[in-house]
């Protein structure tokens, strides 16, 4: 979780950050931040949305024609101001700043390493730990290449990183390629971001996503790119597809949308249900529904009206947050609902806390029937590498059946889209995707996880850096 931009634009780029950070927003509405470089760093950042932190006052005093920006969700580090991003440091009188989306999995023994060696971190964030260990090789061997390099040998987990070093502009992907980073050309520049939804604000071209283990470096004169580390696999996060990215995003050469229609469809056949109507979770659940609709035939019609000044409630710190924001984020539309046998699509089934209060909001509004479908596999397992799935006591289908998971949210059917057919809709090899979520096999060594080898199939891919390769 989390979003990152990072700009090279001969008109300036605080404006254009400012857009971009805002077609991003669902990715992180805790805190948003920029730093741009005009003969010395400027630089703003708070908590709260996009809208909230940045006015044009204050995007007019952010001068320079680089910059990077970030959209927070905690998921490594508590909500303090000071692990706001981008993170500023001065490294032998170059400024260094630096944004990540990504969760390490090996932070504590990183951090460890380095304070016993008389490190002092500033934050409780992974991403001070990317930074520490650049700015550590950079005063070395003065080589952001061989500093990228060092940094992708010692690092372990998911991570998408922008990094500006004075006017320069780099960005790198971990080698798994987890968290997605793509590269697009604007009118006057060049733009690196999360999803390819940034680039369309900006009016500009997707040219293609960084490749796991790349780094590039964005200047006025162009893209100039290096392969630091290779893998034989990939490990792409299922969850972009299923419900994080944008339905507007192409991801890893895939088009959100056209992946969760196709998941509708098979939704749709893989347990039909005769209902007088088809109605999304909105909005992640739009796209499933309408696949779900033209593959049954069944009319599609609006059942709950989002309110659209809310945030999203799953990616809220905690869980009361969360129950306490459904009923104000979403409203049933009874005359809809009266009487009606519902078949109620949403993404994904977490808590199941959420699942259960809109289903008893559809009942209350007169719905006879609500049978909900969903678009992913029950997840099972937490997430050590950037979706807040944090334990198992939390996630409803762990060692739970379908039956049981269906009479806990008061549904009168339950039917989740199986793996396979999950992962044919995404078009990626499963072996090419992270499911340690729906599966238990994590693509990277987590502690605690690997004492009965439930992650060595996945984690025995060779990763080498170009460092190794040399």
């Amino acid at each position: 979780m989390c979003g990152i931009v990072g700009i090279v634009d001969a008109g300036g780029v605080s404006f254009p950050l400012y857009y971009a950070l805002y077609a991003l927003q669902h990715r992180g509405q805790e805190s948003a931040g920029m730093s741009t470089f005009d003969h010395r760093p400027y630089v703003h950042k708070g908590k709260g949305l996009v809208a909230e932190v940045f006015d044009e006052q204050i995007l007019q005093k952010l001068s320079g024609n680089v910059g990077i920006g970030h959209v927070r969700y905690p998921t490594t580090g508590a909500n303090l101001p000071e692990n706001i991003q981008p993170f500023n440091f001065v490294c032998r009188d170059h400024t260094l700043s630096l944004a990540h989306n990504g969760n390490l999995v090996n932070t504590d023994a990183l951090r460890s390493a380095y304070e016993q060696d008389g490190q002092i971190f500033c934050t409780s964030t992974d991403s001070e730990v990317i930074a520490t260990i650049l700015a550590h090789e950079l005063r070395d061997s003065g080589s952001v290449e061989d500093a990228v390099g060092v940094a992708m040998r010692k690092l372990r987990g998911s991570y998408s990183v922008v990094l500006m070093l004075d006017e320069t502009l780099y960005a790198f992907r971990d080698p798994l390629g987890i968290k997605p980073l793509c590269i697009g050309r604007t009118e006057t520049g060049y733009i690196v971001a999360s999803e390819s939804v940034a680039i369309d604000a900006l009016n500009g071209t997707l040219l293609r996503d960084v490749r796991p283990g790349e780094l590039i470096t964005v200047t006025e004169n162009g893209i100039r790119s290096v392969q630091i580390a290779t893998s034989d696999r990939r490990a792409h996060c299922m969850f972009e597809y299923v419900y994080f990215a944008r339905a507007d995003s192409v991801i890893d050469g895939t088009l959100v949308y056209d992946a969760r229609r196709k998941i509708g469809e098979v939704l749709a056949r893989g347990a039909p249900v005769g209902a007088d109507m088809v109605a999304p979770v909105p909005d992640s659940g739009t796209a499933y529904a309408i696949g779900y609709s033209t593959a049954s035939g069944t009319p599609y019609l609006e059942g709950l009206m989002k309110n659209r000044y809310m945030g999203r409630t799953f990616i809220m710190p905690n869980q009361r947050k969360r129950e306490n924001a459904v009923r104000i984020k979403l409203n049933p539309i009874k005359k809809h609902l009266e009487n009606k046998s519902v078949v109620l699509i949403d993404d994904s089934v977490v808590r199941g806390t959420t699942s259960r209060r809109l289903i008893d909001i559809v009942r209350d509004a007169g719905a006879k029937e609500v049978h909900l479908r969903v678009g992913s596999p029950p997840i099972i397992a937490p997430c050590y590498l950037g979706v807040d799935f944090p334990t198992r006591t939390e996630l409803i289908a762990n060692e739970r059946s379908t039956d049981e998971v269906r009479d806990l949210i008061h549904a009168d059917s339950l039917y989740h889209v199986p793996l396979d057919r999950m992962v044919e809709a995404i078009g990626i090899d499963i072996g090419n995707l992270c499911t340690a979520c729906l599966t238990g096999k994590y693509p990277v060594e987590v502690c605690g996880e690997c004492c009965d080898c439930r992650c060595i199939e996945f984690a025995k891919g060779s990763v080498q850096t170009r460092l190794e390769l040399d």
